[in-house]
């Protein structure tokens, strides 16, 4: 980590298209992104997908100085997405910052690290994915850095990517190629769909593997 850094976060993405991508499935758009992004988080919350515009944090293992900074940040759409290294020895967000969040209209919480108070969370609608759990509070130190590039699980988000996450998982892409995704993932769908009809009709035909 080079030091600590506060950028101003990336222009928000059209509401219509989160819109529409928060009914897309994480599977079907990690298949029109050659399968190649992804992080293997899970969701903590009651259900539901995500959409939204990432604000980035990197944050040192086990500290959540700079996700509290992060907080002060954030837009109505907009996902935190933490870069907290994988660690799991501290939780970095619990059930007060996942409320802050909501409240001022975050669309989700990523977090590549721990959470806590998991039974509040996981009654909760407001989409939090994360590494895993542990009860153990943070380091407040620092140091951090909030909208640079970060690594979650492997997958690179850069600040104002569009994150989606649901019960499979999170991808993340750059807003530039979002319409054109989106076309691939409409399409993948359509295409999906007749397939299960046909299995449930008796026409499938073994096309799928092809």
């Amino acid at each position: 980590m080079v030091g600590n850094r506060e950028n101003q976060s990336a222009s928000s993405a059209d509401p219509a298209l989160l819109e529409a991508f928060k009914s897309a499935a994480t599977s079907i758009i990690s298949d029109n992104l050659q399968r190649l992004p992804g992080a293997n988080l899970r969701p903590f919350h009651r259900g539901g997908s995500m959409a939204g515009t990432a604000v980035t944090v990197r944050t040192a293992p086990g500290d959540n100085l700079f996700i509290h900074k992060s907080l002060e940040l954030v837009r109505p759409g907009d996902v935190i997405v933490v870069d907290g290294g994988g660690d799991l020895s501290r939780a970095l967000v619990g059930e007060i910052m996942s409320l802050i969040a909501s409240t001022r209209g975050a669309a989700g919480l990523v977090i590549d690290g721990a959470i806590r108070d998991a039974g509040e969370i996981a009654r909760s609608d407001f989409p939090v994915f994360a590494r895993g759990a542990n009860h153990r509070g943070p380091y407040k130190n620092g140091p951090g850095e909030i909208n640079v590039p970060v690594s979650i699980g492997g997958l690179i988000v850069s600040p104002g990517d569009i994150v989606v996450g649901d019960e499979d998982g999170v991808v993340a892409f750059p807003q530039a190629i979002a319409s054109d995704l989106l076309i691939k993932v409409r399409a993948q769908e359509e295409r999906e769909a007749e397939m299960l009809l046909s299995i449930r009709e008796g026409r499938y035909r073994g096309a799928y593997g092809h």
